[in-house]
């Protein structure tokens, strides 16, 4: 049985999607990118789009029951792969040991001008 997960902590969907599905306990996530879930607009440069993104994700989870250290599988997407460590620093914002699995992939763009992106599954325990 699939059961929508959605929050207004974190951007509505701005297409064909819900904000997370979860099935059992398993949630899986759609890509969140930099925007203000209140005025729906895109936060200003990298550090910025790096903590709202998690920030999004982390609302999101919330939503489920849960929080992003039950994230198993993180898959990130940046504009340019020179900001990755600027990602693995927030990230230590966000999850705690043991970090989930994680796929990092360079793209030319993302929907909104965003510089980053990033979805998560989630094992509820």
């Amino acid at each position: 049985m699939r059961k929508i997960i959605a929050t207004d902590k974190a951007p509505a969907a701005i297409g064909t999607y819900s904000q997370a599905v979860q099935v059992g306990n398993t949630v899986y996530m759609s890509g969140q990118i930099g925007l203000d879930p209140a005025s729906m607009s895109m936060v200003e440069g990298i550090d910025a789009q790096i903590e709202r993104v998690f920030q999004n994700l982390n609302a999101v989870a919330e939503a489920a029951g849960t929080t992003l250290n039950a994230a198993t599988k993180v898959n990130l997407y940046l504009t340019d792969l020179s900001h990755f460590a600027k990602v693995n620093e927030a990230m230590t914002r966000f999850f705690s040991v043991p970090y989930p699995a994680r796929a990092a992939v360079g793209v030319k763009e993302l929907p909104r001008g965003a510089l980053v992106e990033a979805d998560a599954v989630l094992v509820i325990e």
